[in-house]
């Protein structure tokens, strides 16, 4: 019987790459580069927390079409400076474009990452990128973590001038790497943006529940860890 896939789309952020612990890592060595210990708060915990609390509502309106991509970028730096009264629109930039340096140096991934990708490659598959991230960030990414060499084909949001769960994003995706939808799965965390944005599309798809939520949207497949991929594509 023939394999049914034949392209395999990965989200990057928080299913390859460890996006959380990079970033905290990031804005640790940001906290101390701004010294932002004496003159926000010298709670980093507390700091970092608010930090991804406001980063996470502002991708999803990023995503939703109602902010830029410039707006995302200072305004997540902004809305925590804010929960420590501080309107300092010039800093909030100043911290946003050197986090945007300092985070893509990190180099974290979920457990397995090497591993299955090499077990895709040795199997096959083409591999393959879906990102909402920035083209520039994403790609040293992808270098310091030394994972680059797997991927043939790496669409951002930039690049294609859409963003998931939007169709766009995946049709140019799929005419990049020459592949129907038929032959091919998208992999991902995000039920909103991954899962709903291949089923937009038409096109198979496996939740990477890392962190046991509960789904309010159907993927073809669930897994809990990235080995699991073994048992799916063969």
């Amino acid at each position: 019987m023939p394999r049914r896939y034949k392209h395999v789309f990965f989200d990057l952020d928080h299913t390859l790459w460890d996006f959380d612990t990079n970033a905290q890592h990031s804005l640790h060595d940001l906290y101390h580069e701004f010294e932002l210990h004496a003159t926000v708060t010298p709670d980093f915990e507390a700091f970092y927390s608010k930090y991804i609390y406001h980063n996470k509502i502002l991708w999803d309106r990023y995503q939703k079409g109602f902010i830029s991509v410039d707006e995302l970028k200072w305004k997540r730096m902004w809305r925590t400076l804010l929960e420590y009264k501080i309107g300092d629109e010039k800093l909030a930039k100043a911290l946003s474009v050197r986090f945007l340096e300092i985070l893509p140096t990190k180099n974290k991934l979920f457990p397995y990452t090497i591993e299955i990708l090499e077990y895709l490659q040795e199997k096959k598959y083409q591999l393959h990128l879906i990102t909402n991230g920035f083209e520039k960030t994403q790609w040293n990414k992808l270098r310091n973590s030394n994972i680059e060499k797997y991927f043939s084909q790496v669409i951002t949001s930039e690049r294609s001038n859409s963003v998931k769960p939007e169709k766009e994003i995946f049709e140019f995706a799929l005419q990049q790497a020459g592949a129907t939808i038929q032959e091919s799965i998208m992999i991902g965390d995000n039920l909103d943006a991954d899962i709903q944005g291949a089923i937009n599309v038409g096109m198979d798809s496996i939740f990477v529940n890392h962190i046991s939520v509960s789904a309010h949207i159907q993927p073809t497949y669930t897994i809990a860890h990235l080995q699991e991929l073994e048992a799916i594509l063969k």
